[in-house]
């Protein structure tokens, strides 16, 4: 019945979140004792929770039960498969409190956020500029090790970033996916058709 009431008897000594069953209080303290009583027997990564552990194996097992039902691309967590669905609806449950822009990850939000507050916590060690994401400091990296290793399956080009490899790929193909929403022309890469749709607007 606590479900339904919103009842909450059982608190934490340590920090004092309430939780209805006793059960959620001893797996809760795990957090503040750094207990975790549940590991892989491949690997030995531990964990809080069973179910955490059950998931986490999945990742050796590649089994993957979750299916969506729009494309049938399958994920080993149910948590995945909620994500990817949004893919599909379009649903954007975390909005910027400053812009209004609606994300379909909090992650996503989160590093949005590091624009209004201008944080850049990821420096490179070479020259010492700063980055919103690591995977943008990842990609500057590459121009310091001369690091290419995305590679053309079809001539053998390589590249530091795996969209500029995607870009590339359609030269071979034909391919013209980046489509102006305001005439019936067609792009083979995004730049092109930014630089297109300035014509639009004069």
């Amino acid at each position: 019945m606590r479900w339904h009431t919103g009842e909450k008897p059982f608190a934490c000594d340590l920090c004092g979140k309430k939780f209805a069953r006793s059960e959620h209080v001893r797996i809760h303290r795990r957090i503040h004792t750094g207990e975790r009583p549940h590991a892989c027997k491949i690997c030995h990564k531990s964990f809080v929770q069973y179910a955490s552990l059950a998931a986490h194996s999945r990742t050796h097992s590649g089994e993957r039960p979750h299916t969506c039902r729009v494309c049938g691309k399958s994920f080993s967590q149910s948590a995945s498969l909620t994500y990817h669905t949004r893919t599909h609806t379009g649903e954007t449950p975390f909005t910027c409190q400053i812009c209004n822009k609606g994300f379909a990850y909090s992650g996503n939000l989160s590093i949005h956020m590091r624009f209004h507050r201008n944080e850049r916590p990821f420096s490179c060690d070479v020259c010492g500029r700063t980055f919103v994401t690591s995977s943008h400091l990842a990609a500057h990296t590459k121009q310091h090790t001369g690091d290419r290793p995305h590679r053309c399956d079809v001539c053998g080009k390589a590249f530091m970033r795996s969209e500029h490899l995607k870009d590339h790929r359609v030269t071979h193909t034909g391919e013209k996916p980046h489509a102006c929403k305001l005439c019936p022309k067609r792009y083979t890469q995004s730049s092109h058709l930014n630089r297109h749709m300035k014509s639009h607007k004069t």
